[in-house]
């Protein structure tokens, strides 16, 4: 993700145009690394481990630690899972050495423990890990898919929203988004967006973000419910959510299940709403998806006229970007296209 002199807007190689200098907001989390709350000892065992690491025995110690982790106690496997998390967290160039050292396997395995802590611990190493491009596809070739499934529907709430990070730097690897979203990532994802906090939230919409660049993972999300969550998060402008769940919305809209979901879950009053009092960025956004709903559906039209979307579109057309201003002029192109919304009623 880049901005650039607030006016140019990147996630994944995907340009979204023009933002307001005065709008910081990021469109989707980074999903850096894990933002769990810090071990009572972290601080002090983090400088240990990676003075360690600095050292001519850090071989030595990651060996031990990839050991440990496939120990018979559960205490050792919790400390090793740590140290592990610390050490791929706070050193981007450890994270390769602790793979080649061979922990993703045991920590994939410990993913699947029915101790929540360990669970938690293994899940947060490996999304640290996967933090690594080289790592990503030894991570989903070693079966890690399944459970960070898994972990997102049983896990602690760090633990999913750790898992749905994960699931997301996976994602970055084409050949994987399908095997997630045929995994049964997508409806899990939905839920976490629905009724998750505001870090769960932004982490599921990121991934699901991601995993819906895919046609099949689109027409999973819209099959589980995704666009009742993604409208009542647009309409809430106190819930930082808006761009967010806007930009999940277009990438969902080119397919017709997805444009009737929307329209059936109130979804024009809101892209409305948007237009009128939403920031340059949300404005533009917004019309992008109007533009699709209206295009080859008489109805759809009808509905954007009544709702009052004209005068904001107007006006939209006067002060929007180059590019807001040629996707307002589209759709009140359609008002004089044969068959106009008029003619509609």
């Amino acid at each position: 993700m880049e901005t650039e002199n607030g006016a140019n807007y990147t996630y994944m190689g995907r340009s979204f145009g023009n933002t307001s200098a005065n709008d910081d907001s990021s469109p989707f989390s980074d999903c850096n690394s894990d933002r769990s709350g810090e071990f009572q000892t972290a601080a002090s065992e983090s400088r240990r481990l990676l003075i360690a690491c600095a050292s001519e025995n850090s071989d030595d110690l990651l060996r031990q630690l990839v050991l440990d982790l496939e120990s018979c106690s559960i205490d050792e496997q919790k400390q090793a899972a740590m140290e592990i998390r610390l050490l791929a967290k706070n050193k981007p160039e450890n994270r390769f050495k602790i793979a080649k050292a061979g922990a993703i396997k045991p920590l994939i395995t410990l993913i699947s423990s029915p101790d929540s802590q360990l669970q938690e611990y293994g899940v947060t190493a490996i999304l640290n890990l996967s933090l690594c491009d080289e790592n990503k596809e030894v991570i989903a070739t070693s079966g890690a898919i399944t459970p960070l499934v898994r972990a997102l529907r049983t896990g602690t709430s760090t633990a999913k929203e750790n898992a749905a990070c994960a699931l997301l730097r996976l994602s970055q690897v084409e050949e994987n988004k399908v095997a997630i979203g045929r995994s049964g990532a997508i409806p899990l994802l939905v839920n976490l967006l629905e009724s998750g906090g505001i870090r769960g939230k932004k982490d599921a919409a990121t991934a699901l973000y991601s995993l819906c660049s895919a046609k099949e993972n689109k027409k999973r999300a819209v099959h589980a419910g995704i666009m009742r969550p993604l409208v009542e998060l647009m309409a809430d402008f106190g819930s930082n959510m808006v761009d967010k769940s806007a930009f999940v919305l277009s990438m969902l809209v080119t397919i017709q299940e997805a444009r009737t979901a929307l329209v059936e879950e109130g979804g024009i009053p809101v892209l409305v709403e948007i237009i009128e009092v939403g920031s340059q960025r949300q404005k533009e956004i917004a019309v992008g998806i109007l533009l699709q709903i209206c295009e080859d559906n008489l109805l759809h039209r009808a509905m954007v006229t009544r709702e009052g979307a004209i005068p904001p579109l107007v006006a939209l057309s006067q002060s929007g970007t180059n590019r807001a201003k040629g996707k307002v002029s589209e759709v009140l192109n359609f008002r004089l296209s044969k068959g106009r919304c008029s003619n509609a009623h």
